[in-house]
């Protein structure tokens, strides 16, 4: 793979905040720019997102529902019609 330098001035403190959005997706700022170069080239558009992490109180409840699922506990059945989830929601 042919590789070049490419030198960008830019504002110091852009750089910084720059550099550790990557580091928070665990990328290096270099990958971010070279994926950029390569989706305006192909697709000229740019698409970054950080993922979600969830806070202490939804990762419990999260826990939560996966136990409920594997234990079959708090789950509806599945309904053919919305009369017949009227029924079920009726009678409890």
């Amino acid at each position: 793979m042919n590789t070049t330098v490419i030198n960008v001035k830019t504002d110091k403190q852009l750089k910084v905040k720059a550099q550790k959005i990557a580091k928070e997706m665990g990328l290096s700022l270099g990958t971010i720019i070279n994926h950029s170069l390569r989706e305006l080239v192909r697709e000229k558009r740019v698409v970054f997102s950080v993922p979600l992490v969830p806070n202490k109180q939804t990762r419990r409840l999260i826990r939560e529902v996966e136990k409920d699922l594997r234990l079959g506990r708090n789950i509806s059945p599945a309904f053919a019609s919305g009369a017949e989830m009227d029924e079920y929601l009726a009678k409890i």
